[in-house]
């Protein structure tokens, strides 16, 4: 994928502990020892030999592990790993929490969330390069309810208008683990913190040509192009790079339009486009109608509040309506997996999907429209009438 990395080749490998983050809290909250052992289908790149959990390839790997169910609230999740770090390697833990319907975005362990919640999931994030590979022996977590970063307010979801590129790749294996397929159906972002796990859409996007006359909604399943940490849909002093620029504004295009960094991005490489996106080809041929890279309307749909669902249909992308019935306008697609806005309900065409026969439909979007036989609405809430 584009933006992906090996480390250079290291020198006399190192023992280290990764360091628990110390700082002073209201509470402490619940401690807890990961399952590093099992590696599963929505684990990519690593393996565990009976002994240590390390990476099966060159690159950077990732090991989900099962959601904790906690008896309070936290906002903060410590993480004290035990493992052998070469040179030119890492091991990072990263945290996310379940609110609702609504993951926060994969966070730093001991960073502080952006909101309390009593379900969280961690991840291990391993780097190996050509020669060697870190080995993660343990890994325990604490809870904690540290003072709140912000007050947690209602807010759209972000939009922002930024360039798309074509990604391709069939046959090729994603960050997440997915393997490309034609005319697929998903979107990279060039940061790790809004990848989706393997067969889900917990982070997924809205991308509309920049005339709003198409749309595709689509989960987040690979890391790219060019960068790797650059969130830049996130306010700019919780970004993990490029904190002086503006909210919004991808590095690539600060690199290629303004010649920021040099022209260069994260690796060093001379930046030959803006992209702060890439579109599998599906997304990019059919969703939107797209024959060449351009600039598009992107929401990046995890940003904002209230109820959602998961598209579920047989693989294929879901056809999006211009009104509640089956005979309306085709206004764009959504994949297979995608998480959706379910922003209010109405009566339509009855329509028999994997979710049962159903006459109900659901807005996701403006002047977009989809049966709720396909989609998985999980424990949303009522949702309102239209």
């Amino acid at each position: 994928m584009r933006g992906r990395r090996l480390l250079p080749l290291l020198a006399t490998p190192l023992v280290a502990l990764t360091p628990m983050i110390a700082t002073a809290v209201q509470d402490t909250g619940p401690s807890w020892t990961a399952e590093v052992s099992t590696v599963d289908a929505d684990d990519t790149g690593v393996r565990h030999d009976g002994t240590v959990l390390t990476t099966t390839r060159p690159g950077t790997g990732y090991l989900v592990l099962a959601q904790r169910d906690l008896d309070r609230p936290v906002n903060r999740v410590v993480a004290d790993v035990d493992a052998v770090v070469p040179d030119g390697t890492s091991v990072r833990v990263e945290v996310r929490g379940l609110d609702g319907d609504r993951w926060t975005q994969w966070t730093p362990a001991g960073s502080t969330l952006d909101r309390a919640v009593t379900t969280v999931q961690a991840r291990v994030e391993l780097t190996a390069t050509a020669t060697a590979a870190p080995e993660v022996r343990s890994v325990g977590l604490r809870g904690e309810q540290a003072p709140a970063a912000r007050a947690e307010v209602a807010q759209d979801a972000l939009t922002y208008e930024v360039f798309a590129t074509r990604e391709g790749l069939v046959g090729g294996t994603t960050a997440n683990g997915h393997v490309i397929t034609e005319r697929d159906h998903f979107v990279a972002l060039p940061s790790g913190r809004s990848l989706s796990p393997k067969d889900t859409g917990d982070y997924s996007v809205r991308v509309c040509l920049t005339d709003g006359s198409r749309c595709a909604y689509a989960a987040v399943w690979d890391v790219g192009p060019w960068n790797t940490k650059d969130d830049y849909w996130s306010p700019s002093d919780e970004r993990e790079m490029w904190t002086d620029l503006p909210q919004g504004t991808p590095q690539a295009q600060a690199a290629h339009e303004d010649g920021y960094n040099g022209g260069k991005d994260q690796f060093d490489r001379t930046v030959a486009n803006p992209a702060g996106i890439d579109l599998a080809d599906g997304t990019f041929w059919d969703g939107l109608g797209m024959d060449d890279n351009g600039w598009v309307n992107a929401t990046y749909l995890w940003t904002g509040s209230g109820e959602t669902g998961e598209i579920t249909t047989d693989g294929g992308p879901l056809t999006v309506r211009a009104d509640v019935s089956t005979d309306s306008g085709d206004v764009g697609l959504a994949g297979n997996r995608a998480g959706v806005p379910l922003e209010c309900q109405a009566t339509g065409t009855s329509v028999t999907g994997p979710e049962g026969t159903t006459d109900v439909w659901y807005r996701i979007g403006p002047g977009h429209h989809v049966s709720a036989a396909f989609v998985d609405a999980g424990s949303a809430g009522d949702v309102p009438a239209c």
